[in-house]
């Protein structure tokens, strides 16, 4: 199946690249998720143990070794930075486009895979899971390439074809399986068997089931006598606690109701949410008769209902759904006389929509109302740009609506958001980055860690401080949160302190405390007087048992950051400007 490189494609090319790779490194990671799937790779590749997860320094179960494997290799290529954490997460969402691209131009034409695919692109959810460092891209490539190749046997008439295609969602199901766990085999039954109960050939699907199962079966065998030959409990933990009981908990982690998805999928598929209506009449027309239609719809309806079903329940579970409904979009986006007038409908109200948006985050900066302000004093900049990109799009969209061409107001309305999610990248408003984005600030107390430093974090930044400080044996305070499993073993449990413990041990050693504000706050009065203290938003950087003599030079203040020493007045004086040169200069001489 060759792709040919005409305009259309390598436009798409263009969008992802634009979009997906350019910008990766530009945003500062978030916790926890980003540090999370960062500091497991590294210390993958620190200690050179690539069966056993590891998230500072103990066993952690959560989930198989493929996604932190791959996010490991991308560290190995690229250092150990932003961008390298996030690039598997775009390849995967590319790939998954890329796939989609080809199912589609296969069953529906060269115009509704080119469709299709931008529009996957362009979905908000789709783009925003895309450019962030969680698993569920992976996850959603590996899941979808298994899904398509199923579907792809289904259209097959040969046998032996009919068997390869099999056998390769089979190999796609063992690398989904490594990647995110047993949801990786329940997915794939979940559109197949409606969808051959709808085709009147439910015998196809166990006359040939043993291909993918033996096959996917051999993928994951090796890794998984390997964990059980070193962690024997992996198994056992991984199926009942981190699936069964997950799915069936009466206090799941993320409890939602039951409906929470419906207005995930609303947001995460705009802009193409404003063209649902046009695309339903689109379908319309073809009675549900076209495959392609009917396993679509089996595709994003089913994983949608077991999501939903679940007791917990979070936004980037239904990723694998996305794919599924740009193609159903696609497809009755392209029966042009049934939808051009609702699509212009649509695109009308978006258009209006997002230039109310544009005058809320305006007139909200403009006229200082603190309670909707998104952006502070500093940061004129920044809502600018935000500005900038919504009134491009209102006005595309609005010209999508009056063009009369239909392949000229598709386009134009693919093309409407671009401007505002390539800026989205460099728009992140401060008082996100004082709550989500602790990078900055630990680097800034970078200097006062030493090798026999202990550090003590909490549950939510841990991740943060191991990734920042290249550490993987960080002290835990009072709770454990997801480190449980691996703090219940005995070589591990004394690193789950109480307060009476760091009592005792802040008298006879260094000990820097890396805390969220309101946890530092509750425990405050019951700790010990530090010798420094640091609170920065949302994070807090406390000292105890400050070293009499310290090898390294005076910590190098963040230049970013406008409560330093250096930017504290509006004007830089030639001494701050004097001592900052120094001190750069003796960092680097320290180096």
């Amino acid at each position: 199946m060759s792709v040919k490189l005409n305009w259309p494609v390598m436009a798409v090319i263009g969008l992802f690249f634009a979009l997906y790779f350019l910008p990766l490194g530009i945003r500062p990671m978030v916790v926890p998720d980003e540090f999370r799937y960062a500091e497991i790779p590294r210390e993958m590749l620190a200690t050179g143990d690539f069966t056993v997860p590891h998230l500072d320094g103990l066993i952690y179960f959560e989930k198989p070794v493929l996604g932190y494997w791959i996010n490991a290799l991308s560290m190995k290529i690229f250092g150990e930075n932003r961008f390298a954490v996030r690039f598997p997460s775009a390849l995967a969402a590319g790939l998954t486009a890329f796939m989609v691209f080809m199912a589609a131009k296969k069953f529906s034409g060269f115009n509704g895979g080119i469709l299709a695919s931008a529009g996957l692109l362009t979905c908000f959810q789709f783009f925003g899971i895309g450019v962030f460092n969680v698993l569920d891209s992976i996850f959603s490539m590996f899941v979808t390439g298994a899904i398509l190749l199923s579907f792809f046997a289904y259209m097959e008439n040969k046998a032996k074809q009919k068997i390869c295609f099999l056998a390769l969602s089979g190999f796609f199901c063992g690398l989904a399986f490594l990647t995110k766990g047993f949801i990786a085999f329940a997915l794939p039954v979940l559109v197949m068997l409606p969808f051959l109960i709808w085709e009147g050939r439910l015998k196809d699907f166990f006359k040939y089931l043993w291909v993918p199962v033996a096959v996917a079966g051999l993928v994951l065998l090796p890794w998984g006598l390997k964990i059980y030959s070193r962690e024997p409990d992996f198994w056992n933990y991984f199926f009942w606690t981190e699936h069964i009981k997950r799915f069936l908990s009466d206090h799941p982690q993320h409890q939602n109701s039951f409906y929470f998805f419906i207005p995930v999928i609303l947001a995460g598929a705009l802009p193409w949410t404003a063209l649902w209506g046009a695309a339903v009449l689109g379908i319309k027309k073809t009675g549900l008769r076209d495959p392609l239609i009917r396993f679509a719809g089996c595709w994003f309806l089913f994983p949608l209902l077991f999501f939903s079903a679940s007791a917990g329940k979070l936004a980037t579970y239904i990723l694998p759904c996305f794919p599924p409904l740009m193609i159903l979009i696609a497809a009755g986006l392209l029966k042009e006389p049934e939808s051009k007038k609702t699509f212009n409908t649509g695109a009308l109200i978006l258009s209006g929509l997002v230039f109310l948006c544009l005058i809320l985050i305006f007139f909200s900066q403009i006229l200082n109302l603190n309670g909707l302000r998104a952006f502070g004093e500093h940061e004129t900049w920044k809502w600018v740009l935000a500005v900038a990109g919504l009134l491009l799009w209102s006005m595309l969209s609005s010209s999508a609506a009056r063009t009369a061409d239909y392949q000229k107001k598709l386009t134009l309305f693919c093309c409407a958001p671009l401007c505002f999610m390539l800026v989205a990248h460099f728009i992140m408003p401060d008082q996100v980055k004082e709550r989500k984005a602790p990078g900055n600030f630990l680097r800034q107390h970078a200097c006062k860690i030493n090798p026999d430093t202990l550090l003590v974090s909490d549950s939510a930044l841990v991740h943060a401080v191991c990734w920042a400080y290249k550490r993987n044996n960080v002290a835990l305070l009072d709770s454990a949160g997801e480190l449980s499993y691996g703090l219940n073993d005995k070589d591990s449990h004394s690193r789950l302190l109480t307060i009476n413990n760091f009592n005792k041990l802040s008298k006879e050693k260094n000990i820097i405390l890396i805390v969220k504000t309101k946890k530092y706050l509750k425990y405050k009065n019951k700790l010990s007087k530090s010798s420094f203290e640091d609170i920065d938003g949302n994070f807090v950087f406390a000292q105890w048992g400050m070293n009499k003599i310290s090898s390294k030079p005076q910590c190098l203040p963040n230049i970013l950051n406008r409560n330093t020493c250096i930017f504290k007045s509006k004007k830089l004086s030639a001494e701050s400007l004097f001592h900052f040169l120094l001190m750069t200069r003796a960092m680097r001489l320290h180096q």
